[in-house]
């Protein structure tokens, strides 16, 4: 299969990278500086396109000729540079992306969202993610939107301090450990992708 991804140099996006590559996929790996990926495999067609610059549907079209399937990986936790927002990051490239996939037949599109994108979602962020899950229902495409809560793993922000936490002789339990939370591995993540992208998995679905 023939896979585009968005934020592949990102924590979820190079776990998802590796395991489609695992699975034999070739993957137009797109994000502002592929280089940066550090993987060499005849699998892999670097794609720089920054999301800052990429909310109309025009720009993305030349890119997805012979494309099967799209994965948007994009997620920013606080804007962090000029041009960057959650609205142009997580809302406008990403629905200009789906309706272009949309527009060149692209099979199948796996929208990365977060756990709380939902009805009763409040911050910026997360109404941000929800309003692109919303555009992609819409669209007639076999879709996905995948919701995990805090995803951990080496490589991520949270890996050093679970480790220090996980080695001290007592643990700490934020407010007493009441709190519900559900982490998952990234590689977990990666896996679920790879199922939604296999032959006969029926799409138009929200998963937390």
């Amino acid at each position: 299969m023939n896979v585009l991804l968005t934020g592949a140099t990102g924590f979820i996006g190079r776990a998802i990278v590796l395991a489609l590559l695992d699975r034999g996929h070739r993957v137009t790996v797109c994000c502002r500086r592929p280089q940066r990926l550090r993987l060499q495999s005849p699998l892999i067609t670097p794609l720089a396109l920054d999301f800052a610059e990429a909310s109309e549907i025009e720009t993305w079209l030349p890119h997805l000729q012979g494309i099967d399937a799209i994965v948007n990986c994009v997620g920013i936790i606080a804007p962090t540079s000029p041009g960057q927002s959650f609205r142009q990051l997580h809302s406008l490239s990403p629905i200009a992306l789906f309706r272009a996939g949309t527009l060149a037949g692209v099979g199948k599109i796996v929208q990365i969202s977060a756990l709380g994108a939902d009805a009763a979602a409040e911050s910026a962020y997360h109404l941000s993610k929800k309003a692109a899950d919303d555009a992609l229902r819409e669209l007639p495409v076999e879709w996905f939107v995948l919701r995990p809560s805090l995803v951990y793993g080496r490589g991520g922000r949270s890996h050093a301090l679970f480790q220090a936490l996980a080695a001290l002789p007592v643990h700490p339990l934020p407010d007493g450990g009441a709190p519900m939370l559900q982490p998952i591995q990234v590689d977990d993540v990666a896996a679920a992708v790879c199922r939604c992208l296999q032959t006969g998995c029926a799409g138009r679905r929200t998963i937390a």
